[in-house]
């Protein structure tokens, strides 16, 4: 058995600031962009607020705004994989066109099918045209909503939540959602958005080709008294960019007090992050929470001291940031996996890793979590490490994400009964490759943990779970009709009471109720 020291201890205090800068790294893959892209964003954001003369309030709303732009976007991943392939490939074009241009709406067209064949293209197509467009109808007004919501879980203000919705607003009102236009739009929004598309074009094109865009669009989707300021004094805000230490300077430049979690608050926050990140994937609804809880009471059974389940849990909860990264064509795809699709899969521990790692607090989770796909024989990955090179908790996290990835429906099969699930568990111990005793202790565990299913939240009835737990999978109501043996319409009679009772609009808001309810996984 391993030493039971994790590699590094948790601190009890995780700065806020971190935490979302880390997740923001994720945010980078998942647009397609080199990591520390938001980062970047948020030093230019900040040197035009030093040009405009913001105070400490404006700074400190202008900072998480900057930090938490597309921060929705991933939500609903699977749709866009569904329509236009390549997820991340998509979103990576936005910054190709303007977003309201006849060259964007071609661009986005060209995606529809991506990665099939012709007649499959064709196909997916006609489909699309007939009653897809509906499904992504809203795409982005969602994304923001979403963004607000999760500004709201980290105890940030209504004046940055505010800013955070506004995010794509434009300063001719035909933004997203819509509403706002000109001066109306929050100032942190605005300078986020520009801030945004400023580091992309400073990146690929230097400063000249960042101010051109400034120029080009400005009284259009920027606003025109931003680009003046930007105009008067470019090199201080785009120059030496590539010299920057961008995460040392993106996390001292918190404004204000700096705003410290400690004990529960810790939890909560990184809760509110795992569950954001899962709604990545249907198939991946409440996993980290799961994974987290079931590590944790592992780690009980086991006699770790309280300090070691901490940090067990708290692993479990950020283990899997690193699916941020990767395309929803490859999570979402019913068919066997290429060899390039599972380097690509075997790559999304590294992330996670990589995600925390430049954060004092957070890098002794990312370490225990970067191995949870690791096995005693050597056989696991990223690194393909064996024996005592891994440590006790990492031992745990991986049994426990066996376990209730075993537990939950997959694209290509359904879910393993509980006693399936431990017959292979118990069969990969044998054969070396999990620890027997995490085994054992994750086992017990998971008999012993409280039964969900009669919790009724909302007033839903025992149907309408069971019809919000297929509409989480990202099923359409004929496929839950199918697997429930009721009639289309009864399903969607379900579905619009479901959304009625529990205040939500679509399977993503839905999703998540479930998973902060405790419905999702379902045992």
């Amino acid at each position: 058995m391993a030493s039971t020291s994790p590699p590094g201890a948790a601190r009890d205090g995780l700065r806020l600031a971190e935490l979302v800068a880390a997740l923001s790294l994720g945010v980078d893959l998942g647009f397609g962009q080199p990591m520390e892209h938001v980062l970047r964003q948020c030093v230019i954001a900040l040197r035009l607020a030093d040009r405009l003369g913001l105070d400490e309030a404006q700074r400190t709303t202008l900072y998480y705004t900057a930090l938490m732009v597309n921060i929705g976007c991933h939500t609903d991943a699977h749709e866009q994989a569904k329509w236009f392939g390549d997820d991340v490939a998509m979103k990576a074009a936005k910054y190709g066109h303007d977003a309201r241009s006849l060259r964007a709406v071609a661009a986005s067209l060209r995606f529809i099918g991506a990665g099939s064949s012709p007649l499959h293209r064709f196909r997916v197509g006609l489909d699309f045209a007939l009653r897809g467009y509906r499904e992504v109808d809203g795409m982005v007004e969602r994304h923001a909503a979403l963004a607000r919501d999760f500004a709201l879980q980290l105890g940030l203000d209504e004046t940055t939540q505010r800013a955070v919705a506004a995010s794509y607003e434009r300063w001719d009102g035909r933004g997203w959602p819509g509403e706002l236009h000109g001066e109306q739009i929050p100032l942190a929004a605005r300078l986020s958005q520009l801030a945004e598309y400023l580091e992309v074009a400073c990146r690929v094109g230097g400063p000249a080709a960042a101010l051109a865009l400034a120029r080009e669009r400005a009284g259009r989707q920027f606003d025109p008294d931003l680009v003046t300021a930007l105009t008067a004094d470019t090199d201080a805000v785009l120059g030496e960019l590539d010299t920057v230490r961008t995460w040392d300077a993106v996390v001292n430049a918190e404004p204000g007090l700096r705003r410290q979690l400690h004990g529960d608050a810790v939890d909560v926050a990184l809760l509110a992050v795992a569950d954001f990140a899962d709604l990545k994937s249907p198939y991946t609804m409440g996993h980290s929470r799961a994974v987290a809880e079931l590590a944790a009471g592992a780690a009980s059974v086991l006699g770790l001291p309280e300090a070691e389940v901490t940090t067990v849990r708290r692993a479990g909860l950020v283990h899997d940031l690193g699916r941020l990264g990767v395309s929803n064509a490859i999570w979402d795809k019913p068919s066997p996996l290429g060899a390039g699709e599972w380097e690509r899969i075997r790559m999304h521990p590294y992330l996670t890793e990589r995600m925390l790692g430049q954060s004092a607090q957070l890098a002794p989770l990312g370490a225990i979590a970067v191995q949870h796909h690791e096995r005693l024989d050597g056989s696991g990955y990223p690194r393909g490490l064996s024996g005592n090179a891994l440590s006790l908790p990492a031992r745990l996290l991986a049994v426990a994400d066996a376990y209730r990835t075993m537990r939950e429906p997959r694209p290509h099969r359904q879910a393993l009964s509980a006693e399936a699930a431990a017959a292979r568990l118990r069969a990969e111990s044998s054969a070396g490759r999990l620890d027997a005793d995490a085994v054992e202790a994750a086992l017990a565990a998971a008999g012993h943990r409280a039964d969900r299913r009669h919790s009724r939240p909302a007033g839903l009835s025992p149907r309408e779970i069971e019809v919000l737990r297929l509409v989480a999978r990202g099923l359409s109501s004929r496929q839950i009709a199918n697997e429930l043996i009721l009639s289309p319409k009864t399903v969607r009679n379900h579905t619009e009471r479901i959304y009625a009772k529990t205040g939500t609009a679509n399977r993503v808001t839905a999703s998540l109720f479930a998973v902060q309810h405790g419905l999702l996984p379902a045992d």
